[in-house]
């Protein structure tokens, strides 16, 4: 109660801290402390942002829809249709012939190495002659790698010979086919040689550590051969425009698909 004269009494001390205690057994035993509020402009901000993102989802969306109509429907002729099936059959009645034939997948005395390029599309091909393809790891067009020469791999040339032209390479052709067109595997991604630090942290282990070690061992198809050639991503040739459009003309000037031994020198160098 106030005092005479209008004045308030002062609380003690004591009388003071009772009053905080039970303030705090009093949110000890059930009362719950308010949540912070979030400022308004913030608010503001975040429905802003959000009126935003759905405009442009929203235009997104119609220019789809533009795109969806205006896109046109691809057909297949029939022509097409009857020319992939007889390259289907005329790959069968191949791999029939070549069953027939017991010494056409003997090694060539010396020859260790092969360098193989796709030449001729592979639409509508046989699934073993595809298989194979991938496995050379030739899936681009106009695209090369090494590979060994043994009677597998030979099997292999022979299956994929009407899509691949391969022969045997010189020092001087895996030289500059490295040099200009090199590129390594990291990661599943292609990386430029153009510093021996990177044939040194993946190949170092195998004594290959600069890239006139890695020329040698494809040359000589060393023991580290495999992993020296999986490391290489496969070389992606270059052809003038004109000339692919040009079948005829390009057939006369490149040559035909098969083995042609040393004459693949020339090849490598018209695509490199």
């Amino acid at each position: 109660p106030p005092a005479a004269g209008g004045q308030q009494r002062r609380i003690g001390p004591r009388l003071h801290m009772r009053a905080v205690l039970a303030g705090r057994m009093m949110a000890d035993t059930g009362e719950r402390r308010k949540v912070p509020l979030v400022p308004e402009n913030l608010l503001k901000r975040r429905k802003a942002y959000q009126a935003i993102k759905a405009t442009q989802a929203k235009y997104a969306l119609q220019e789809k829809r533009k795109l969806q109509k205006g896109k046109k429907i691809r057909f297949k002729r029939v022509e097409n249709f009857i020319k992939d099936s007889r390259r289907k059959y005329r790959d069968e009645v191949r791999f029939v012939r070549m069953a027939k034939k017991p010494d056409w997948n003997d090694v060539p005395e010396g020859q260790k190495l092969a360098f193989a390029v796709r030449i001729r599309q592979i639409h509508g091909v046989s699934p073993k002659v595809r298989k194979v393809v991938e496995m050379l790891r030739l899936r681009q067009l106009y695209s090369g790698t090494f590979v060994k020469l043994n009677k597998t791999s030979l099997r292999m040339l022979k299956v994929v010979e009407p899509y691949v032209a391969w022969g045997i390479p010189n020092l001087k052709s895996i030289r500059e086919l490295i040099l200009k067109r090199g590129q390594a595997k990291v990661n599943k991604k292609r990386v430029p040689l153009t510093d021996n630090s990177i044939i040194e942290q993946h190949l170092g282990k195998l004594g290959l550590i600069c890239l006139e070690d890695l020329i040698c061992e494809i040359y000589t198809v060393g023991k580290s051969f495999k992993e020296a050639s999986n490391f290489l991503w496969p070389f992606r040739l270059s052809v003038a425009r004109h000339a692919a459009r040009n079948k005829v003309g390009f057939l006369n000037e490149f040559g035909q698909t098969g083995n042609r031994g040393t004459g693949i020198n020339k090849l490598i160098r018209q695509l490199n």
